[in-house]
């Protein structure tokens, strides 16, 4: 049955792919976004009678609630993302990250569906060699992890919901991210041949844009099996240290040079290893590898050469 969803922050990096999927699969799709960037990632969309923007701030109390109205499902994606932009703006960061998901879980029936991803940054310092399950406690390390994961406590109490515990994603997107440490490494082994790493041996989850959006698309279709619950979304082959992911680029770029500092330190103390074989378990297998990320990247850093794809 196709559904009715308003997604709040759609233009961003997830929503520019995960909205022409939801609906190029025939949903009704509604994007309430500021357009903070001054992105266009949706132009494409534009032909679809079942499309719909709204152009505004999700914490204006009026202009949600009216899209809230009606809706089959709600996945709010609308968010301050990443520890140095919430640094930058923290009044900003609770607001949109945390306040309005409380208006959301506050506004709507309980009869509306929610997806909500969060981030598995939340478990900060991982224990070595223990994967971080859905059951390993949160100890979000930067504001940006506390309201996620305050967030997702809000979602979770109300009911009715789906949490993901997003692995960090990488791959191209409409509104491309420069930011994020795939995407990062990967720029800079392109355009600058080498990089310098610090506290090489931190270790985080990945997950491919591609596989997040089919990750949505497989709640939808299962929600009643899968509600009330988080799960880790990543790749479980991709527990990888920052070293490892230098290595694995070099691979497709052997001219590639990665030296780790002797001296200094990463301000990103995040440290863990993530299992996700409880979202694995309900059938949803990613389908796009590491590998396949890094060789699409490069292939995009031939058209994207300045450093404006960013949340920084």
């Amino acid at each position: 049955m196709k559904s009715n969803i308003l997604v709040t922050g759609g233009a961003g990096y997830i929503g520019s792919v995960l909205v022409p999927k939801l609906l190029e699969l025939g949903n009704k799709v509604t994007v309430l976004d500021n357009f903070m960037y001054s992105q266009n990632s949706l132009a494409e969309c534009c032909h679809y009678e079942n499309f719909e923007i709204i152009r505004g701030d999700v914490r204006d109390e009026k202009l949600l609630k009216s899209a809230l109205k009606n809706k089959d499902i709600i996945i709010p994606l609308a968010a301050l993302v990443g520890a140095p932009l919430c640094n930058n703006d923290k009044t900003g960061a609770k607001t949109i990250n945390t306040d309005a998901i409380k208006l959301i879980a506050d506004s709507t029936d309980k009869n509306q569906k929610i997806i909500y991803p969060t981030t598995n940054s939340g478990y900060g310092i991982g224990q070595k060699g223990k994967y971080c399950t859905e059951e390993t406690p949160l100890k979000p390390i930067s504001l940006y992890g506390t309201t996620k994961t305050e967030a997702e406590k809000i979602i979770l109490n109300r009911g009715n919901a789906v949490t993901f515990r997003l692995a960090t994603a990488f791959g191209m997107s409409p509104r491309m991210r420069l930011d994020l440490l795939v995407n990062d490494f990967v720029y800079r082994a392109v355009n600058d041949r080498f990089i310098v790493i610090f506290e090489g041996h931190f270790k985080r989850n990945f997950i491919h844009i591609r596989d997040i959006a089919r990750a949505f698309v497989h709640t939808i279709e299962n929600f009643e099996k899968m509600k009330n619950e988080c799960y880790n979304v990543g790749l479980s082959d991709a527990n990888l240290s920052k070293l490892e992911l230098c290595a694995r680029i070099k691979k497709h770029l052997p001219d590639f040079v990665y030296l780790e500092a002797t001296v200094g330190e990463d301000t990103d103390k995040r440290d863990y290893i993530v299992s996700n074989e409880k979202i694995e378990k309900t059938g949803f297998k990613p389908e796009f590898s590491l590998d396949t990320g890094i060789k699409e990247l490069i292939k995009g850093y031939k058209i994207i050469k300045n450093c404006k794809y960013g949340n920084v």
